[in-house]
């Protein structure tokens, strides 16, 4: 009897324990992955306004006319063009009406936007109607709104002054022609276009604030104007800070408004850095002298700009 052996031969194949995924390849891919997202960003900026930046610093030391266009030569003149500038006595004029504008407008812009949004924060008939009105002054361009404002302050065919005149009031102002009258005038129109933006927002601020704190004021006993010292002004100091600071960057670079309404003058008295900027640079067509300009009105919002996200940090602290 012959008894057969079978013999079990072990598998060709076995199968193969996966592998762990090399940690220092998955960072790489992260780390790509990260900058994949963040580079259009990137190179958006530095096209658009990192080139411009370095453009504008390195052309205020050169002599830069409109010859330049055409030969490309631009000779580097050292400091003339800054100590120029800063020795012309318009210079000093045109900062000191950019702060008084910035300062006027912003403070104007402030207090009626704060009133406004307080004052929409109730609940009555016809809110959202009024609401949506007073954004338009918003909405329209500058430029249409200076050109508008011309007509209406008119010294001689204006509709302000011919109210004034109805009224038995001194109806032949010079609101735009006047030295003494023209900074105020236009200020005050910058008021009128910014109150939309500073309502908005600090009514969205108003929006946030819990309303058991105003229950709690009232049951210590504190009157409306305790509680919004106490409660309102607290809680909107974040939104406050950012009404402020963009506020800022936005107004001391106005341009399109001051020409529309008065092209700087009369006698420059409405001068500012933003209009003085355009003069050297477009009427008398000395483009280092107006980038001096410019990058003194670059330095002074990027001051705010720190101080703002300085602001921020803390608040987020």
């Amino acid at each position: 009897m012959t008894t057969s052996t079978v013999t079990a031969t072990p598998s060709a194949t076995a199968p193969r324990k996966d592998t762990a995924p090399d940690p220092a390849r998955a960072r790489l891919r992260r780390r790509l992955a990260r900058w994949g997202f963040v580079a259009p960003a990137v190179v958006f900026m530095l096209l658009f306004f990192g080139y411009p930046l370095v453009r504008n610093v390195v052309m205020s030391f050169q002599h830069y006319t409109p010859k330049t266009f055409f030969t490309g030569e631009a000779p580097f003149n050292g400091g003339d063009n800054w100590s120029s500038v800063f020795q012309d006595a318009l210079f000093g004029k045109a900062l000191w009406h950019t702060l008084v504008f910035t300062a006027g407008s912003l403070l104007g812009q402030f207090c009626v936007g704060l009133a406004l949004a307080v004052f929409f924060n109730r609940r009555f008939p016809l809110r959202g109607v009024l609401r949506s009105l007073i954004l338009l002054p918003w909405l329209v361009p500058m430029v249409v709104s200076g050109v508008v404002w011309r007509r209406i302050l008119d010294q001689d065919t204006g509709v302000l002054n011919t109210f004034l005149d109805t009224l038995g009031l001194a109806g032949h102002t010079p609101w735009l022609t006047s030295p003494d009258m023209a900074l105020l005038s236009v200020i005050l129109v910058n008021i009128w276009i910014g109150i939309p933006f500073n309502m908005v927002i600090l009514y969205g601020g108003l929006q946030e604030i819990p309303r058991e704190l105003y229950e709690a004021a009232s049951l210590d006993g504190a009157s409306a104007w305790r509680a919004f010292r106490s409660v309102t002004l607290p809680m909107l100091r974040p939104v406050i800070t950012v009404v402020l600071v963009l506020g800022f960057m936005s107004t001391v670079k106005i341009l399109d408004l001051i020409l529309a309404l008065t092209d700087g003058g009369p006698a420059d008295a409405t001068q500012t850095l933003g209009t003085l900027t355009y003069q050297n640079s477009f009427v008398e067509l000395d483009f280092g002298a107006g980038a001096v300009v410019g990058n003194v009105l670059i330095l002074i919002s990027a001051v705010f700009a720190v101080f703002y996200l300085r602001a921020n940090r803390t608040e987020g602290k």
